[in-house]
């Protein structure tokens, strides 16, 4: 796009109700939160565990800090992998139960290092339709057959690696999706992925610390197997910042001298991977944590059922359909004028007409407060 179509293009977007600005969080991040000097209760935030502010957590990355300095200073592959870094990616590994794991700077980075690094042209590769934005652009960026399959229709994917004749097959989906809340038919994929000889890689970064007692969605399916490459960031309910990869040591070390998002570029800071094994132990020992957000994820669906506005997820993502762009922005401006912070979600992150509210719960929310919101949303709704 030429420099003088911008303004044009951005006046567009405003017109569709589709222009996004930043805000500016002026707190920690937390349940109650201070946002362009305003305070707000949030439910947009996806600390899911509350860590991200907990005292552990920060006193463990400031020894960090004080131990490895502020930053790496280099590639994993030059001077910049360190032993906080090795042991974070050992301990990792253990906590999911694979042979290796390896560190990211993101999901983004993560999910693009895996599709490119095993799949090319004359391969294929196939998503479920919504996939996260940074797994559509692996498969695109890998050249390989980019095939998509309806949602978690597991019938639609056999046809599909069934006809195909490609030598290297990979799917790939989102163990939890962060639209819809809703989860991934992982068995039944795993048992795809076994007949027709593909990889099966899964992106959990909303199940990670939250399903399968912290341990993720793969753990909590009891699924083990080498094909399997299970991917989750430490962003989310982990508290910290950054992704992992793990899966078989062979796998992990292909990744490091073929994964283009690792080899070319700075590794994360080593104070965070010092934080790491607070972290999983914050996540094992989160079993109260986790059963709030099963109490807070029944009550919305309890509050929602029979409504228009209802989803399908029994995970710490709600959402609260609504429709038009226009309604949905509307909504959340009125929500943020009696003081919650509930994000309006719009295409393209949603289907057309797919616009609506989404709830992120944080088992550092109450009941009581959760109820409010629904209350406010449900009048607001229907006026």
């Amino acid at each position: 796009m030429r420099l003088q179509d911008l303004s044009a293009a951005l006046e567009e977007l405003q017109g569709q109700h589709r222009l996004r600005c930043r805000t500016v969080l002026a707190s920690p991040q937390g349940v109650e939160v201070e946002i362009d000097g305003q305070h707000y209760l949030s439910f947009a935030s996806n600390d899911y565990l509350g860590l991200a502010d907990h005292p552990a957590l920060v006193r463990a990355l400031r020894e960090g800090a004080d131990r490895w300095g502020a930053g790496s200073g280099a590639s994993h592959l030059l001077t910049g992998h360190s032993l906080a870094h090795q042991q974070a990616e050992e301990a990792l590994a253990r906590f999911v139960g694979r042979e290796a794991a390896l560190l990211f700077g993101s999901g983004y980075a993560a999910n693009l290092a895996v599709i490119t690094s095993l799949v090319g042209r004359g391969d294929a590769v196939f998503a479920d339709k919504l996939n996260h934005a940074s797994l559509n652009d692996g498969c695109l960026l890998s050249r390989a057959d980019f095939q998509r399959f309806r949602h978690n229709d597991v019938e639609h994917l056999a046809q599909l690696l069934a006809d195909s004749k490609a030598p290297t097959k990979l799917i790939a989906v989102d163990a939890v999706y962060s639209m819809d809340g809703d989860q991934a038919p992982l068995p039944a994929l795993l048992e795809l992925a076994e007949r027709f000889d593909a990889w099966l890689y899964v992106d959990d970064a909303h199940g990670f610390g939250v399903l399968g007692d912290g341990r993720g969605s793969a753990a909590a399916h009891g699924l083990r197997s080498e094909r399997l490459i299970y991917m989750a960031t430490l962003g989310k309910a982990a508290g910290l910042a950054g992704a992992f990869v793990a899966g078989s040591q062979p796998l992990m070390d292909w990744l490091v001298n073929k994964a283009r998002t690792y080899i070319f570029t700075t590794a994360q800071p080593p104070a965070l991977a010092a934080a790491v094994e607070t972290s999983l132990r914050l996540i094992a020992e989160g079993g109260e944590r986790r059963e709030r957000l099963r109490q807070l994820a029944a009550l919305c669906r309890q509050r929602l059922e029979g409504s228009p506005y209802a989803g399908d997820s029994t995970t710490p993502i709600q959402p609260f359909l609504v429709g038009s762009d226009e309604r949905t922005v509307r909504l959340a401006a009125m929500l943020r004028d009696r003081g919650y912070w509930v994000p309006a979600i719009r295409p393209p992150t949603v289907p057309e007409n797919g616009g609506r509210l989404r709830i992120s719960l944080s088992a550092n929310h109450e009941l009581s407060q959760l109820d409010a919101l629904l209350d406010v949303m449900l009048q607001l709704a229907e006026d």
